[in-house]
């Protein structure tokens, strides 16, 4: 690590745009600083949120390093870092620049894999499966027999959540794009029909009860029928915008749609400590061991590819988790 001519590439961002605005860069493999782990790449986990950047969605300066999770093989640690060693499996959630053969990070970024979870299948859970886990179980309890309805549950987090909340009993819900798509989700109900038909669907098959809680990772698309299939006082938690930004909702509407709860989360601030890092993945990957939630890793590309597999995600061409390898 100590030759600076050694070199990696990576996918960045000088302007915003379509997929076609991905471009290679080759860079120097830094030497990590104190607090600091250089990890070589095996996989790369695609999301959504990936394309928000690159549109602009999500502002942030440009040239921008594309991707925020990713897993692989520690080279070099900083000189203040004991907690992982070279050799040591990783998976890395948070920061930009996942989309590359190495990669530099804060070791509070990291968590250790255990042996029996590979790094595809790591790479693929670092954000989908951590959002799964606080959407289920931080948010709002929701408890054994109640309702709950999952927007895209056959895609990345829509299928971990789905698992996830049946695990605990409770009756999903769940929506899907095609008859193809419903093959590969196990639910209490699964819909295929269109968004404007779908609050009165969701009302036939709960007897007319609505759900306790819709989780929405669509957005404009869904609003406002997603408010109209909660039973009164129940929660819409809007957590992406897969098909545009939600536009403003008057508080007012809230109350008319039956006195609704409205959290719009992010990831990020349920892993605000190295604490709740460690404990959001040690749920997990017991969920992982288990069974109880499995990780369907049903695209793989090439890290030069991944302009297709972010044309092939924004057309919902893809099912379960994708991920990029370098």
């Amino acid at each position: 690590m100590s030759d600076a001519s050694v070199l990696g590439w990576r996918l960045i961002v000088r302007e915003l745009g379509g997929p076609e605005v991905l471009e290679r860069e080759d860079f120097a493999i830094p030497e990590p600083g104190p607090g600091e782990v250089v990890f070589q790449t095996e996989a790369v986990g695609l999301n959504f949120i990936d394309t928000y950047f690159r549109k602009g969605l999500y502002p942030a300066p440009l040239p921008i390093a594309l991707g925020s999770e990713s897993a692989g093989t520690v080279l070099a640690v900083g000189p203040d870092v004991d907690a992982i060693c070279p050799g040591d499996r990783v998976g890395a959630y948070g920061g930009s620049g996942a989309y590359a053969t190495h990669r530099l990070c804060n070791v509070q970024q990291l968590v250790k894999l255990p042996e029996d979870i590979d790094t595809r299948t790591a790479a693929a859970i670092m954000v989908k499966g951590f959002t799964a886990c606080y959407l289920a179980e931080d948010i709002e309890p929701i408890e054994a027999g109640q309702w709950a309805l999952v927007h895209s549950a056959a895609g990345g987090t829509g299928s971990l959540l789905t698992a996830w909340l049946r695990d605990k009993g409770v009756k999903v819900v769940a929506h899907v794009g095609s008859p193809e798509k419903a093959q590969l989700v196990e639910a209490e109900h699964v819909l295929t029909c269109p968004f404007a038909d779908l609050s009165a669907r969701v009302r036939e098959v709960t007897g007319g009860e609505g759900v306790a809680i819709v989780y929405d990772g669509v957005g404009k698309d869904t609003f406002p029928g997603s408010l109209d299939c909660i039973s009164p006082t129940g929660m819409w938690i809007t957590f992406g915008n897969a098909s545009g930004p939600v536009p403003p909702v008057a508080p007012l509407t809230l109350m008319q749609k039956g006195s609704l709860i409205m959290t719009r989360p992010m990831l990020n601030h349920y892993i605000r400590t190295t604490d709740e890092l460690t404990r959001l993945s040690r749920e997990l990957f017991q969920v992982v061991k288990s069974g109880a939630v499995k990780i369907e890793v049903n695209q793989t590309y090439a890290l030069k590819d991944a302009a297709k597999a972010h044309r092939d995600l924004e057309s919902r061409k893809t099912t379960g988790s994708t991920v990029l390898i370098p």
